[in-house]
C-alpha cells in the first residue's frame, strides 16, 4: 500500500509540474506582446525626454508626439554607412555583445516641435556595464554635433542612492550644455570622481556621485566607446575629420 502512495505522490508530482509549467510557459508567451509593447513606448519615452520636458503627457499624446517629432530612424555601421536592415530587428543590447567593429548602431533624428520636419537633434542609443550590471542610456546632440542637449541614463541593478542615481534627474541634467569635441578632436564629456565640485566652466567634465565611482567609470566608459563608435557617422555629417582625443 505504501509502495502504490509513493507510486501515485510521485506521478501526480510529476503531472503537475508538468500542467504547471505548460501554463506558464502559455501566459508568458500570451503576454510576450504585451512586454514589447511596452518596452517600445518606454524607449520613445526616452528618446523624448532628452529632448523636451514631457512630463503631464498622456501616453496617447505622447505617442502623437513621437510620431511628429521623429524626422528619421536608420542604421549605421562602424563605417559610418548606412545598413539596409529592418530598424526594429536592431537591439542595442544584443550589439553590445559583439565587437566594436561588427555593431549596427541605430541613430534617431528628431526635430524641434516649434520646427516640425526639420532635424534639430540627433539622438544615440547606448549600453555598457556598471558596478553590477548592465547600464544605458540616449544621448541627444544638436544638430551641430558638438552640444549635448540631453541625456537619459537607465540601469538594471545599481546601488539604491549611489549608483542608481544615473537615472535621476539632477543627474542627468549635468550633461545638458557639455560639449563632445575640443576643436577637431573628440572630448567625451565625464563624470569626474566625488560629488560637489563646480565644472560649469569646463565643457567636458561634470561632477561625480557620491560613493559610486566605478558606476561613474563604467558611465564614462559606455559614453567614449559608443562616441567612438558613432565618429565616423558624424564625421560624415559634419563633412569634415574628426580625430580621436
Amino acid at each position: 500500500m505504501a509502495k502504490k502512495s509513493n507510486s501515485y505522490v510521485l506521478i501526480y508530482t510529476i503531472v503537475l509540474t508538468i500542467v504547471c509549467g505548460s501554463l506558464l510557459a502559455i501566459t508568458s508567451e500570451g503576454l510576450k506582446p504585451y512586454k514589447e509593447a511596452n518596452i517600445a513606448f518606454d524607449t520613445k519615452r526616452n528618446i523624448l525626454s532628452t529632448v523636451m520636458d514631457i512630463s503631464g503627457y498622456s501616453i496617447r499624446d505622447l505617442e502623437a508626439l513621437y510620431q511628429k517629432t521623429v524626422v528619421s530612424t536608420y542604421l549605421v555601421n562602424s563605417k559610418g554607412e548606412k545598413v539596409d536592415k529592418p530598424f526594429e530587428q536592431v537591439k542595442i543590447d544584443d550589439e553590445y555583445r559583439k565587437s566594436v567593429e561588427e555593431r549596427i548602431l541605430p541613430v534617431y533624428e528628431l526635430a524641434d516641435p516649434k520646427k516640425p520636419g526639420k532635424t534639430a537633434y540627433y539622438v544615440f542609443p547606448m549600453w555598457g556595464f556598471g558596478l553590477w550590471d548592465s547600464i544605458w542610456g540616449w544621448v541627444a546632440l544638436e544638430a551641430d554635433f558638438i552640444n549635448i542637449k540631453g541625456v537619459v541614463f537607465a540601469h538594471k541593478g545599481e546601488t539604491p542612492g549611489l549608483g542608481a542615481r544615473i537615472a535621476e534627474k539632477d543627474i542627468q541634467t549635468r550633461f545638458t550644455g557639455k560639449k563632445i569635441f575640443d576643436k577637431e578632436q573628440l572630448a567625451v564629456v565625464q563624470m569626474q570622481k566625488g560629488e560637489g565640485n563646480d565644472y560649469t566652466a569646463d565643457a567636458h567634465k561634470v561632477d561625480g556621485m557620491s560613493g559610486a565611482t566605478i558606476t561613474g567609470q563604467g558611465l564614462n566608459k559606455m559614453l567614449s566607446e559608443y562616441f567612438e563608435a558613432y565618429l565616423p557617422f558624424i564625421n560624415g555629417q559634419k563633412g569634415g575629420k574628426v580625430s580621436l582625443k
